[in-house]
């Protein structure tokens, strides 16, 4: 776990990577890798690479990046853990690769030696990557299926840049730190910016799934190789020939061979432990493996004697498989000292992460370098309350045609704002409007705005142009037909509040402490093999089949407690600190209109950003 920095000066006129740039978007990214830095430049001057290293595996001077082969044609610099590299390794070898270390990063360099970027295919893990071929002049970069490791980059027409962080790309010196208006708007319909958007002009998230070829000749445009939709049908089909009765056996399989991958490390491997059934049963499948690992468990005084205190069950889970537990309870006056820290390491604007970010700080106090998140389970299994009500949405939706206060949400919600803007241009709205469509159901069910409600807090020059370019981003993953509804509220889950920010929280919070956080949950092999069964309605409500996994089983406590979420009482911190005031000047806010306290701490966030500044009402 790492970050990752480089620059391509791939234009005839374009000017010799600026090798101060280079170390400043490096040294952004401390955090990211304390345990070293490398940097790396070709020796035309036109490609520099950058590197902070966590070290997790191969502690040694061998896994030192950026790496090159031994007759200097590739050059890596990487981010992320490959879990079947050793597989991977033993295959290289046996062809006769000769390996100097035992990194991850060195198998990621001889695979692409060998398979071009068909080795992609081969890879189970997380990862952004970027490998310089000398011989072609060609950079290739990459990201993980799932979008778990980050890839930002700007491109102004002659010079590349890329970087693991958004913040680490503006710190570089040569990018305005101008607010994009469609990463603006969409953070606050969302509560985090949808990719591939960012919140700043001129810079773009590499698209989960996806991998981009750069040369002098000409930039290509990112291509996908691999999207979840076409994961979710053929795990669908898969799902047709599992034999009746077989559903718990395939699913327990699947989870321990995942939760096994996700423990190679050559450093200590913890755990954080909620009262949910997906922290319970990953932490009951790392005991069932012969690893006692280390968990950790954060509350809020706020919550103590409540339903909503979580350590009470997560110390009975803990007692249960036998491993130790230690207990964050957080005051308010830990809140108030903590939560500047955590806005100051924001990458990009977010509504949520706070409690990662003290499960995080408790864990790293510890020692440990690696965690295990139980982040994913809701999205695979249906978890989440939207997969009931946004069935109730689109059963319903023939009964809202002709109600004016109503319509279709994306439909009225153009024209309501189209009326309040005066001169918003005409569109084909019609696919927008299409009643009964999920996309338009999910808005209502997870947007916190509507669209129309922008005007409320911006001004309605930004809210044309920030709704412009939203529409223009094609920020939607693609809805395959044959999906099941689960498997399309699977995928909406997945892609949008999921990837753009329980993944992308945990990857900055985490990295924020230096610490790599492991998501057993999010895994495409897990994924393909048992997303179909739980499409088909074969595990049952929910996420109820985790408590038939274990082989000693889950206890009552765990079993017999109603979903809370994992969450911490941001609404009352949002009315006590100095730092998240700015929501206050805003009347609308302030009034009972706004539906959802995360509308309010989602516009405190960005209230006190220099760069907003007058973007605001």
């Amino acid at each position: 776990m790492c970050g990752i920095n480089g620059i391509y000066a791939y234009a005839a006129g374009a000017p010799e990577v600026d090798r101060a740039e280079i170390l400043r978007t490096r040294d952004a990214m401390w955090a990211r890798g304390p345990d070293g830095a490398g940097v790396w430049y070709s020796s035309a001057g036109r490609v520099g690479l950058g590197h902070r290293r966590l070290a997790i595996i191969d502690l040694s001077e061998l896994g030192t990046q950026p790496m090159s082969t031994s007759d200097g044609r590739y050059t890596i610099s990487y981010n992320g853990e490959i879990f079947n590299y050793v597989e991977l390794r033993e295959e290289l070898a046996r062809s006769g690769t000769v390996f100097r270390g035992h990194s991850d990063t060195e198998v990621l360099l001889q695979l692409y030696r060998r398979d071009g970027v068909d080795m992609l295919q081969r890879l189970r893990g997380m990862f952004a990557f970027a490998i310089w071929d000398e011989q072609e002049q060609q950079l290739f970069l990459a990201r993980d299926r799932h979008g778990i490791k980050p890839l930002y980059y700007s491109d102004n027409g002659n010079t590349f840049r890329f970087a693991s962080q958004v913040q680490a790309l503006l710190a570089g010196g040569a990018l305005p730190r101008r607010v994009s208006p469609g990463g603006l708007t969409g953070f606050l319909i969302w509560g985090s910016v949808p990719e591939p958007l960012t919140f700043y002009q001129g810079i773009h998230e590499l698209r989960a799934g996806h991998m981009l070829l750069l040369s002098r000749q000409r930039t290509a445009a990112p291509v996908a190789y691999w999207r979840l939709g076409d994961a979710l049908l053929q795990s669908i089909e898969a799902a047709r020939a599992i034999p009746l009765g077989q559903e718990v056996d395939f699913l327990r399989a699947a989870l321990a061979d995942s939760m096994r991958a996700h423990l190679v490390a050559d450093v200590p491997v913890g755990a954080f432990l909620s009262a949910g059934l997906d922290s319970c049963t990953l932490v009951g499948l790392a005991h069932e493996a012969g690893q006692n690992i280390q968990t950790f468990t954060v509350t809020a005084d706020e919550f103590l004697g409540k339903d909503s205190d979580e350590a009470p069950a997560a110390a009975a889970a803990a007692r249960h498989f036998g491993v130790p537990n230690t207990v964050a309870t957080i005051a308010l006056g830990h809140a108030h000292e903590t939560v500047p820290a955590f806005l100051a390491a924001m990458d990009q604007p977010t509504v949520d992460g706070i409690n990662t970010w003290l499960v995080t700080e408790a864990t790293r106090r510890a020692g440990l370098k690696v965690a295990i998140s139980g982040l994913g389970g809701d999205e695979l299994l249906g978890g989440y309350s939207s997969f009931d009500r946004i069935a109730a949405i689109q059963a319903g939706a023939s009964s809202w045609q002709g109600q004016p206060w109503v319509g279709s949400a994306y439909g009225k919600a153009y024209a309501l704002l189209a009326k309040m803007l005066k001169h918003m241009p005409p569109r084909d709205s019609e696919k927008w409007s299409a009643v009964g469509d999920p996309q338009v159901a999910y808005l209502w069910q997870r947007g916190l705005l509507m669209p129309w409600e922008l005007a409320k807090l911006l001004p309605r020059e930004v809210c044309l142009a920030g709704l412009d370019e939203l529409l223009g981003a094609s920020t939607w993953e693609v809805l395959p037909k044959g999906l099941t509804p689960f498997a399309q509220v699977s995928l909406l889950e997945s892609t949008r509040y999921m990837r753009n920010q329980l993944l992308r929280d945990s990857d900055w919070v985490g990295m924020a402490h230096s610490m790599e956080l492991r998501t057993p949950l999010v895994d495409h092999r897990l994924t393909e093999q048992v997303a179909g069964l739980a499409a088909l309605g074969r595990f049952g409500k929910g996420k109820s089949v985790l408590s038939r996994v274990l082989a000693n089983g889950l206890p009552e406590a765990i079993l017999n407690r109603p979903k809370t979420g994992f969450t911490l009482p941001i609404w009352a911190w949002l009315h006590t600190m100095d730092e998240l005031s700015g929501w206050k000047r805003n009347s609308w806010l302030r009034s009972r209109h706004a539906r959802h306290p995360y509308t309010r701490w989602g516009y405190a966030v960005i209230a006190r950003m220099p760069e907003v500044k007058g973007l605001l009402l």
